[in-house]
């Protein structure tokens, strides 16, 4: 028939939809592929019917996103099969790890809602000894679930003239009564942190105060932990301004509230055996 596909061509594309739902019955749903990929489910559907094959970038992005490449899934389907069987485990293991961290973030959101937003952060520097590091944090919702952006910047130890600046990306949780952060320094990639912080139960966010894990950025690279407070600047921000009063401050000269360096002083408690924050 005049303007239909060659019998080869769509024996291909039959192939190339089989070897697609295999892959998609390692996730939970073909929607929940569609929403990873941000692929119109209705067009997904003509690629897994064989009815139509998709451009060369999105063949890409898919292949990309499920570890095979172009070349393999347009194998026959049970040579293809054997191809994803080569290396099960390893697989399996990544699917697991991506499905907790799915379920950590389906979290009922209206609670958490009032978290969102930017924050000046506190702690004494862990590259910067006796001074005390300001920051900017922006909680953010994507797609159902939190993550988070922390921005650091200050003079580099050789040239005070110059800013050194640290980007953190990364997933908030909140688990139990707890908010944690999890995050990189994605400019250097050299680095991982961990924050936890106490929530408040009032109906309005001021002050969160809690504990920071992560590596100095001086030579050494000394695992450190820090008392931290995160104060609350609101929705919406002028955040190129906020990020000018962001910096490295002698405590002593007041430009940190008294009231903050109380709660991120990191002298011990007495009778603690271990290191602590208080809620504010």
């Amino acid at each position: 028939m005049p303007g239909s596909l060659p019998a080869r061509t769509l024996t291909a594309q039959r192939e190339f939809g089989e070897n697609l739902r295999m892959l998609c019955s390692y996730y939970r749903s073909v929607a929940d592929v569609c929403r990873k990929l941000n692929i119109n489910r209705a067009q997904f559907n003509r690629y897994l019917n064989g009815t139509s094959r998709p451009s060369n970038h999105t063949l890409e992005r898919i292949c990309e996103f499920f570890g095979v490449e172009p070349s393999e899934i347009h194998l026959p389907h049970q040579q293809f099969r054997q191809v994803v069987q080569v290396h099960p485990r390893q697989r399996s293991e990544h699917l697991a790890y991506v499905d907790h961290i799915a379920r950590l973030q389906q979290q009922p959101s209206a609670r958490n809602d009032k978290y969102l937003g930017y924050y000046y952060e506190y702690y004494h520097s862990m590259s910067a000894p006796g001074k005390v590091l300001r920051g900017l944090v922006r909680i953010f919702l994507h797609e159902g679930a939190v993550y988070h952006e922390r921005l650091e910047r200050f003079p580099q130890h050789a040239n005070l003239d110059q800013t050194y600046r640290c980007k953190y990306l990364g997933a908030t949780f909140f688990l139990n009564d707890r908010i944690f952060l999890t995050d990189y320094e994605s400019l250097s990639g050299n680095e991982i942190a961990h924050t936890v912080l106490y929530p408040t139960y009032k109906n309005r966010v001021a002050r969160l105060s809690g504990l920071m894990l992560g590596v100095s950025a001086s030579n050494q690279r000394a695992i450190a932990c820090t008392r931290v407070v995160f104060e609350f600047l609101g929705k919406s921000i002028d955040v190129r301004a906020a990020l000018r009063r962001c910096g490295l401050f002698d405590p002593a000269e007041g430009a940190v509230d008294r009231t903050i360096l109380k709660v991120i002083d990191n002298s011990a408690h007495k009778d603690r055996h271990h290191f602590y924050t208080i809620p504010l």
